[in-house]
């Protein structure tokens, strides 16, 4: 009687396992380093660092939705638009790990 039930459950633990991990995996390992990109406002070179949890979490169910955790413009520029997360990723670079922060 409980087959059908172990049947549902192991599916979604596969689906878990196989589809939606992966997703919110790479999408953390992605984000989780600062991001060096040019600033819409002031036209100048900073290093960004995106809330990687909250972009995992969010890829899990659409499109992973940015947020400003840290930037090397702030506090000047604390109230910003974040105008910089639209920027395709293929034009933000890695940040280097031995590059001195702001």
């Amino acid at each position: 009687m409980s087959t059908p039930w172990l049947v549902l459950a192991a599916i979604v633990t596969l689906a878990l396992l196989y589809v939606l991990f992966p997703v919110v995996a790479e999408t953390f390992l992605r984000l989780r380093r600062g991001k060096l990109l040019r600033c819409p406002e002031t036209g100048s070179e900073a290093e960004v660092r995106i809330d990687a949890p909250r972009a995992a979490f969010t890829a899990a169910f659409s499109q992973p939705r940015l947020r400003v955790k840290d930037c090397s413009r702030w506090p000047q520029r604390k109230s910003c638009e974040e105008g910089c997360l639209d920027v395709p990723e293929r034009e933000m670079r890695e940040a280097h790990a031995g590059r001195e922060r702001w």
